[in-house]
């Protein structure tokens, strides 16, 4: 089992993160029936103000690469996807249509 950590930003807008968590209370069947075909175990989300941060407990059938051809190949993926957009924006360095960043591990006990 493998544990990755990324980080997002939402806009910076109250309405707008809160539709965020509404939609995240209950995602679409066929997300959370692709966050489990991609080898994700566990998945949670944290949020501090516009700052997600997210965990993920992976099997070892895992990797982003099957994950990103997975979901390029989904048609419901990518419309969440499409959708998420409204609410995320980039963080300071990413790549032009980079979301999710990957976090370096700096400590553990």
């Amino acid at each position: 089992m493998n544990r990755y950590c990324l980080t997002l930003d939402l806009i910076d807008d109250p309405e707008l993160i809160a539709e965020y968590e509404r939609l995240h209370q209950q995602i679409w069947p066929e997300i959370y029936i692709s966050i489990k075909e991609s080898g994700i175990e566990e998945m949670t989300i944290y949020r501090l103000a516009n700052r997600l941060f997210m965990i993920m407990d992976v099997n070892d059938s895992f990797s982003f690469e099957k994950k990103s051809a997975m979901d390029t190949a989904n048609a419901k993926v990518q419309e969440w996807e499409t959708l998420m957009w409204k609410y995320q924006q980039a963080l300071p360095g990413a790549k032009p249509g980079e979301k999710w960043m990957l976090m370096n591990k700096i400590f553990e006990l």
